[in-house]
């Protein structure tokens, strides 16, 4: 009996030794996980943002200048506006900014006889919001002066001064570098019309929003911001980075003229564009695009490339955590690149993507079925086609929105009312089953009849109550039913194929659903009124 007491004892000790032993043992491997633990925060912290934010902190919210004066328009909750997202921009940059502009012109010039703004006094400007043009320039000279990186775009040839901002931004500044570029040089026509904003690598603006302080106040505009998406931000990067490449090289040697099959006429176009014969083409200085044997041109791409990420939309009350198909899409072609679709190509199945008996909406300043600038006139009919197609088949609605103001393209009516010509072909034959229509209606901002300079340069009064270039829908979107599309292009040929845009699309049902509000809240107002079809008379006729 005491031998198995002790032998009880000797194991209750042992026992008791091992536990504490154990104990110890845990607390070192607890303490160095800790450690581990604590190495890989810090770590990750160092990295850039691009290594370690997940697509799941990409966030993304709808921008909108809304002109002074109107009062009967609705306002949706939980949109930006363009002047607090270009402040923030500039102001948030810590690195680098990168800016595509048509033109600058963020500081009004009331007393510049040349200028739209000539003859409106202090308490005018005032009242017009000059100072929201002002205050964002001030950001980018801080900027400026906090020595980041800053690389600034334009088009080159627009009078008198709208290129004497980003001078003066550059000027003494090694850190500001500034470039224009005349794609007129390389295409034979076209601008630089793209409007980016690239903060960080990080943050992007794309929209219709000039670097104007109009732009801010006096324009209606639309565009989306798109915070920590460094996947985005990197390819907008690189198109802008072709566009600055573009502006360094001699034109004459990377130019041709070709017979273009697909739209019938002789023009000029970059030695590597695939109108060119591909045994005639020379090798592209920019990243390379997608080939495609024996096709002329650039046909739709079955599979373009697209961002599969969660999408925030915090300006929205629902935002699904389900990751959602996103792309980008750059005009012209030939500045594409990899598998990235044509913006030609992202309007058409932006249109196609509606659902059966759904509705499309499409907002543009302008609406042309063919080109505006070639010397030989060039007709287009791709996005007028593909709107018919799904009238026809899917017996969809159509709601198309332009803006009718002092700079209106006359020949715009015609066109129209040809589209309005499709709810006749929808009927006309007993064999038809289609229910599918076409609305369009003219979006006209108060007082956009009477813009200009208040004076003549010998200061006689003009009548004019706002400035020149203003008071106009210059927004350019399509929202279908899943999918939402925002650029940077007018709805005429040359935007597509002579010159520089971009754009962004989702299928985020957040973002559509918001795009949806905009675009309704400007069809309801008492500033759209109807096109009506021919030889049933207007209900307004330009």
């Amino acid at each position: 009996m005491p031998i198995v007491v002790f032998v009880h004892k000797r194991y209750n000790d042992t026992q008791t030794q091992l536990r504490s032993r154990d104990k110890r043992k845990m607390k070192v491997i607890h303490s160095r996980i800790i450690v581990v633990i604590v190495w890989v925060l810090v770590n990750l912290s160092l990295l850039p943002v691009s290594e370690c934010s997940g697509s799941a902190k990409c966030k993304a919210w709808l921008v909108q200048s809304i002109p002074t004066d109107m009062p009967g328009l609705r306002r949706v909750p939980g949109v930006l506006s363009t002047a607090d997202v270009f402040r923030w921009l500039a102001r948030n940059s810590s690195q680098r900014l990168d800016i595509i502009a048509q033109y600058w012109q963020f500081e009004a010039n009331p007393k510049d006889p040349q200028s739209g703004d000539f003859g409106y006094s202090k308490q005018d400007m005032k009242r017009f919001g000059a100072h929201q043009g002002a205050s964002v320039y001030g950001a980018i000279d801080d900027a400026a002066n906090r020595n980041l990186t800053i690389r600034l775009l334009s088009h080159s040839g627009v009078y008198p001064d709208y290129t004497k901002e980003p001078s003066k931004l550059a000027s003494g500044r090694p850190n500001v570098k500034n470039v224009t570029l005349l794609l007129s040089e390389w295409w034979g026509s076209g601008i630089v019309h793209a409007k980016v904003w690239i903060s960080d690598r990080r943050d992007v603006y794309i929209g219709s929003a000039n670097n104007d302080w109009k732009s801010l106040t006096q324009v209606k505009e639309v565009g989306i911001y798109l915070a920590a998406c460094p996947k985005i931000a990197r390819k907008v990067e690189t198109y802008f980075d072709n566009l600055w490449k573009l502006a360094s090289l001699n034109s004459t040697a990377y130019t041709t003229n070709v017979s273009d099959k697909q739209w019938q006429t002789e023009r000029q176009v970059p030695c590597w564009s695939h109108f060119v014969d591909s045994k005639a083409r020379c090798s592209s200085p920019l990243p390379g695009i997608v080939e495609t044997d024996h096709v002329a041109g650039y046909p739709i791409l079955s599979d373009p490339h697209m961002f599969k990420m969660q999408l925030q939309t915090p300006g929205h009350n629902y935002s699904s955590l389900q990751p959602q198909s996103s792309y980008l899409s750059f005009a012209p072609p030939e500045l594409s690149f990899g598998k990235y679709q044509a913006d030609e190509q992202a309007w058409i199945e932006t249109i196609k993507s509606v659902g059966s008996g759904g509705t499309v909406r499409i907002s543009t300043m302008d609406w042309l079925g063919q080109s505006q600038f070639m010397k030989h006139t060039i007709y287009w009919a791709s996005l007028s086609s593909a709107i018919s197609e799904v009238v026809f088949a899917k017996n969809a609605t159509l709601k198309l929105l332009v803006a009718h103001w002092a700079h209106f393209i006359n020949s715009t009516d015609q066109y129209l009312k040809s589209l309005l010509y499709s709810n006749v072909l929808c009927n006309s034959s007993e064999y038809n089953h289609c229910s599918g229509k076409v609305e369009i209606k003219y979006y006209m901002v108060p007082g956009f009849n009477t813009t200009g300079p208040a004076r003549t340069g010998n200061g006689t009064r003009t009548g004019n109550i706002y400035p020149g270039y203003t008071r106009v829908n210059h927004g350019k979107y399509a929202v279908s039913d899943v999918r939402a599309h925002i650029g940077t292009s007018n709805l005429v040929w040359d935007y597509f194929y002579t010159t520089a845009g971009v754009s962004f699309g989702t299928n985020n049902s957040a973002i559509v659903s918001q795009l949806q509000q905009i675009f309704d809240a400007d069809w309801d107002s008492e500033y759209a009124l109807p096109v009506e079809e021919l030889g049933e008379g207007n209900a307004f006729s330009s």
